[in-house]
């Protein structure tokens, strides 16, 4: 971070004349300026190294100057249409017998979900995905259908908690240590008559025209 602000007063340290005194900071400013600064690591304005210093300094923070000097140069948190800041949901629950249900886009991850279908295809795609917190657990108990996690860079899945019968699929194995990590995507429940299917997106045909033409 470029530039520095005057260094609020240590406590009991009386202000200068005409200086009004920092505002402290809540719990929920510094939740706030966390969501901002995990959201701006996913969009690769922050890398690791950078992401862990701030997530500290803001942990600790103070004051609301502290935390504005976080954030100088990142965007907002993204807003809705109506122009609120975006709301994370503790628990997105999931009730679905046969058909097909898609998070995709610009969709906000909630903290877990709690997954419940039959003979339903179901989709998480992660690569345009609003990422505010390190861990998503899926709790599931699906019987039948395909459950696909369309995974974006430093997102990774573990599976070791879930349970399978007569299900197939594999979970590709967590990045090399030192890897950026975006979220850990943690699958716990039952699989039943099922599959798993994780994977980066696939490469459009533009896409891939553009590539070979490189």
């Amino acid at each position: 971070m470029s530039g520095s602000s005057r260094k609020p007063p240590a406590a009991g340290e009386p202000h200068g004349p005409g200086t009004p005194p920092p505002i402290r900071a809540s719990h929920a400013d510094r939740d706030r300026t966390v969501d901002q600064l995990r959201i701006a690591a996913g969009d690769g304005l922050l890398d690791a190294a950078e992401l862990d210093q701030r997530l500290e300094a803001a942990l600790t923070a103070r004051t609301l100057d502290e935390l504005a000097e976080l954030t100088v140069d990142l965007p907002p948190l993204a807003s809705t249409p109506g122009g609120a800041a975006v709301e994370v949901k503790d628990v997105l629950r999931i009730d679905q017998q046969a058909g097909s249900v898609r998070k995709d886009g610009h969709w906000v991850v909630p903290r877990r979900i709690d997954l419940r279908s039959s003979w339903c295809d179901v989709t998480f795609d992660f690569t345009e995905a609003v990422i505010t917190q390190d861990v998503l657990s899926i709790d599931m108990e699906m019987h039948g259908g395909t459950l696909l996690l369309v995974t974006g860079p430093g997102v990774v899945v573990n599976s070791e908690s879930l349970s399978m019968s007569y299900s197939k699929g594999a979970v590709p194995r967590p990045e090399a240590p030192g890897t950026p990590r975006t979220l850990r995507v943690e699958l716990t429940g039952h699989l039943a008559y099922g599959r798993i299917k994780v994977g980066p997106p696939r490469r459009s045909f533009a896409r891939w025209l553009r590539r070979t033409s490189a």
